[in-house]
């Protein structure tokens, strides 16, 4: 037994040695890997995904120790994403990791080739950035997943999965609706997102120096979980299709 093969044992039990290869053979990119990213990432290279990008232009930092997956306090003041590489590949070392220390924009949107992948991940939490990114990979073929606000959630019973324009209840979604209509500009086709529709409020004053809201674990990796399992669930769907499962 290879070494691959261990690792993918059980994984292979479930879906089967078609969809496995398959999975091998999908390449995918996630933009920013803070809470959710992070964890998303994690979910595909333990799911078998050897091809992924990883973009995030930020470095660790103290408060990301209790949420993001390579944050530590060995790793505080390293590049996310070389950290977060150095992490993956651990799990699988033939997995071919590509760590791009940079910001998607929608000036520097040419340099990421999204037309090379077989699925985009928007992990994104600027606005703007995020509105780019979702109408850019709306005219590709990749199947897009979003996620929408990770923060300001406690209950992991109220995290959903919908269609974009389905979302309720979350402020970011309407942001990026409101922000669409007002541009005349709308995605080209329809993606899934992760949401969830509880919204609670900062116990204590933010930071200044830390604009983030409050947010905790077990939902940021949810949330990334569930955006890795709608990849590899589409991929065994694809597979199911072809052999008219």
């Amino acid at each position: 037994m290879t070494t691959d093969d261990g690792i993918f044992r059980r994984s292979e039990l479930l879906l089967g040695d078609e969809v496995m290869e398959r999975i091998a053979q999908k390449r995918v990119i996630i933009f920013g890997v803070g809470g959710v990213g992070s964890w998303c990432a994690e979910g595909l290279v333990r799911s078998g995904i050897r091809q992924l990008t990883i973009v995030d232009s930020d470095r660790v930092c103290i408060t990301n120790i209790n949420r993001q997956l390579m944050a530590t306090t060995k790793t505080v003041g390293q590049v996310k994403v070389e950290a977060l590489k150095e992490r993956l590949l651990t799990i699988n070392p033939s997995a071919e990791i590509t760590a791009l220390q940079k910001i998607f924009t929608e000036e520097s949107a040419s340099n990421f080739h999204l037309e090379d992948y077989d699925y985009i991940i928007d992990a994104i939490d600027s606005l703007k950035d995020k509105a780019a990114l979702i109408l850019l990979a709306c005219q590709t073929k990749a199947k897009f997943f979003s996620s929408m606000g990770a923060a300001l959630k406690l209950d992991p019973t109220r995290i959903q999965i919908t269609e974009f324009w389905k979302v309720k209840g979350d402020p970011l979604a309407r942001a990026l609706r409101n922000r669409f209509k007002k541009e005349k500009l709308f995605p080209k086709r329809k993606f899934q997102c992760v949401y969830s529709d509880e919204l609670l409020e900062n116990k204590q004053p933010i930071d200044p120096d830390d604009r983030g809201n409050g947010s905790i674990v077990h939902i940021t990796a949810i949330f990334g979980f569930m955006l890795a399992g709608l990849v590899i669930k589409d991929i065994d769907a694809v597979d199911a299709e072809r052999h008219g499962r």
